[in-house]
């Protein structure tokens, strides 16, 4: 069947879209079989562990530990991971190792690997290495990832956002590779109720105080599943799920309305990172059917807006942040603002205002409060690095905008409510949308 010349470019810029990506993703030219454990560290270096638990087939070679393909059941393996020196880095990177064996003065290593038999060695596991506030920290990882770019990406958060909380990880069977999304959205669904019985288990461990999940991309489509198959299962979320972090999720707008409403109202406190430019986000979209991804939403748009509202979502927009991975999808673990941000803040469960972003003590990004003067926003006329929707706060942006307006001189005057209807929600790739109003 021959296709008209309209439909050839939208193929042709989905096909585009799709081979960059591939490319991007392929310049990595990560090494393979970074887990043998080296002898010893060197002074200065970070020693990290983390219990990592997966549903991965196993590897027979001792260097990878475990493949892409689906396991029969959850293994548990404590790693220690070494970070070099701060002097030897940048925050927000991996070091990988241009060959190996690794070197620790410059490069992420592995300095051991222990096998976790059961769930008791694991909560024994958990009190020898427990933060003093008896935090737990759970992440999940995305699309195209092999087992050891799981490990060492969650050590590289772990050490830069200095949390205080245990880190382990949990890591879903992908074939790293970019051309096995449909496998790797299938693991996610094979993965569902391993992740749950993982949550469940440091639930009920009277050891763990709290708990906070920080899930990334295609890994928060499982985190919210599991959570919803905890929700239906139980009548609820355990109360010690406390919050839930979703970054750059690769999750369809209106599925995660109804993945929220099955929940129920007594679910943990939810805060997505979210970034208008995140190209990964767009291929995907354009892969499921044209629908929103909610990692990629404009939250100037009055009908997100609402629902972040009436969900009690507060959400961190990155889009004015430079740097991080090419295709923009990993600003959560690379920036080194958000990166502050996710440690100093949201992972010990506290509230984001302005004055945590970094631009001065009059000038922080706008706390947009999420109120029926939408439009204000843009009234403020501040370049900030974080915008933040915060529906808890609900600050006044009259008054904000007010305090900006003498700050700077009165260049700001005032607030513009929004009085034209909600804007229309365009196809980024098409030109002919009409402007908001």
């Amino acid at each position: 069947m021959f296709l008209g010349a309209s439909a050839r470019r939208v193929v042709g810029r989905h096909m585009a879209s799709i081979l960059m990506a591939a490319f991007l993703a392929g310049c990595a030219g990560l090494p393979e079989g970074v887990l043998v454990p080296l002898e010893a560290g060197v002074p200065g270096a970070t020693e990290l562990p983390i219990l990592v638990a997966t549903t991965r087939e196993p590897s027979a070679d001792p260097a990878i530990l475990f493949t892409g393909e689906r396991g029969p059941a959850i293994d548990l393996t404590e790693i220690v991971v070494s970070i070099p020196p701060e002097a030897n880095r940048t925050v927000g990177e991996v070091q990988w190792p241009r060959k190996l064996p690794p070197d620790p003065a410059k490069d992420f290593a592995t300095l051991s690997v222990s096998p976790v038999p059961d769930i008791k060695a694991a909560e024994s596991w958990f009190r020898r290495n427990r933060s003093d506030k008896r935090r737990l920290l759970i992440f999940v990882h995305g699309f195209n990832n092999r087992y050891e770019d799981a490990v060492y990406r969650f050590a590289q958060i772990a050490h830069d956002s200095h949390m205080n909380a245990t880190p382990v990880l949990f890591t879903w069977p992908s074939r790293g590779s970019i051309f096995a999304y449909g496998y790797d959205k299938e693991s996610t669904n094979y993965s569902r109720s391993a992740l749950e019985a993982v949550l469940t288990a440091a639930a009920v461990d009277p050891e763990v105080g709290e708990i906070t999940v920080l899930a990334h991309s295609m890994g928060t489509w499982l985190t919210v599943e599991s959570l919803r198959q905890m929700a239906i299962r139980n009548g609820a979320v355990p109360k010690k799920i406390e919050n839930v972090i979703l970054a750059a999720p690769d999750l369809d707008v209106d599925v995660f309305r109804q993945q929220l409403a099955d929940m129920g109202p007594e679910r943990p406190a939810f805060t997505v990172f979210v970034s208008r430019d995140d190209q990964a986000l767009r291929v995907s979209r354009r892969i499921s059917g044209n629908v929103d991804r909610l990692g990629a939403i404009d939250i100037n748009d009055p009908v997100y807006r609402a629902l972040l509202e009436r969900e009690g979502i507060m959400v961190l927009d990155l889009s004015a942040l430079r740097g991080g991975d090419r295709l923009n999808h990993s600003k959560f673990a690379q920036s080194p603002e958000a990166v502050r941000i996710l440690g100093e803040r949201l992972i010990a469960g506290q509230t984001v205002t302005d004055q945590n972003i970094g631009l001065g003590e009059q000038l922080g990004a706008a706390a947009i409060g999420v109120t029926n003067t939408v439009g204000s926003a843009a009234s403020l006329a501040v370049s900030v690095p974080i915008a933040i929707v915060d529906p808890a706060t609900r600050k006044s942006l009259d008054d904000q905008a007010d305090r900006f307006g003498r700050d700077l001189g009165n260049a700001v005057t005032g607030v513009v409510p929004v009085t034209s209807a909600p804007r229309k929600r365009c196809d980024p790739d098409r030109e002919e949308c009409a402007p908001s109003r």
